[in-house]
């Protein structure tokens, strides 16, 4: 088998190239992530997609073919999925501290994630931090616990994948997949997912009305989906691929900023973590506005 006939078609350029169908985009990352391609098949991938961009049937075909490959973890809902792909780079990554605010709410949280930059701290690491091993097997998860499931257990080619970055420097296809996936078996598992930049949010809000997904989308925090603690972004839920706006942006000046730590390494975080968890820090009102949206989002 060889995925090379697809990157003829768009590899191209960004003129040049044509789209795949949806059942087109399957069979290549099926091809992908059942290993049956070639490093250099892979590379030309990435760097052919990185140019052209993908469109919603693309990626909802690349979910398809990863859905049916992925290592499940098995759960009940209600279920929250926070991707964590991202890390820290110049704030302290607070996804773990969002994953325990929901968790303290009854709901099951599954967190996947891998480094892909050597520079930054990890949700995993912070989280290893607090005594939350990552997970080295499927289990079920229960309602009010946090897991870790790195991606290498869910699929060992999709950390390949991701793993191209390592080698050309530049964020591939395989980054913008891991952020709208489900590694449960909770087909109403609520996904929250996050972009950088706004172009993003009309791909990624396409992406998940084409494909019927139970999601809440916002602005993340350098990549992550939990809400900037220093400023309320927008948020929307996406239930069976319909749009409704929860959170307005906050605007104008701020009056007050939160109680942050300076040092951003896992140790540092996971204190700062822990202090807000046990109330000898305020929450920051953003993760609140969060919490209460992904509450909202689920029907709670």
């Amino acid at each position: 088998m060889s995925i090379s006939h697809y990157i003829k078609d768009i590899g191209r350029g960004r003129d040049g190239a044509r789209a795949l169908d949806r059942a087109q985009a399957a069979d290549l990352m099926g091809q992908v992530l059942d290993g049956h391609v070639t490093d250099l098949e892979l590379g030309a991938f990435c760097i052919a997609m990185r140019i052209k961009g993908e469109t919603d049937q693309e990626m909802a075909g690349f979910l398809d073919a990863t859905h049916a490959r992925l290592q499940r973890i098995s759960t009940s809902s209600p279920v929250v999925v926070l991707p964590s792909y991202n890390g820290a780079r110049k704030l302290p990554v607070l996804t773990p501290l969002l994953a325990h605010l929901l968790a303290r709410e009854g709901l099951a949280v599954v967190m996947h994630g891998q480094a892909t930059e050597s520079t930054r701290v990890t949700s995993q690491e912070v989280l290893s931090a607090m005594g939350v091993a990552a997970l080295d097997q499927t289990r079920a998860v229960v309602a009010g616990e946090v897991v870790f499931a790195p991606t290498e257990m869910l699929n060992a080619n999709l950390k390949r994948l991701l793993d191209v970055r390592r080698v050309v420097g530049l964020r591939n296809t395989g980054h913008s997949l891991v952020k709208l996936m489900n590694p449960t078996t909770a087909t109403d598992a609520l996904l929250v997912s996050s972009y950088t930049h706004p172009e993003y949010a009309v791909s990624m809000a396409a992406t998940f009305e084409l494909t019927g997904a139970h999601a809440l989308l916002l602005r993340g925090t350098e990549g992550e989906v939990v809400a900037d603690a220093r400023r309320t972004p927008q948020m929307a839920a996406f239930v069976r691929g319909t749009r409704t706006p929860l959170v307005e942006a906050q605007v104008g000046a701020l009056i007050k900023l939160p109680e942050l730590p300076t040092d951003i390494d896992a140790a540092s975080t996971a204190r700062y973590t822990q202090a807000v968890l046990k109330g000898d820090l305020p929450v920051p009102a953003p993760l609140t506005a969060q919490v209460q949206a992904v509450l909202k989002a689920l029907g709670l």
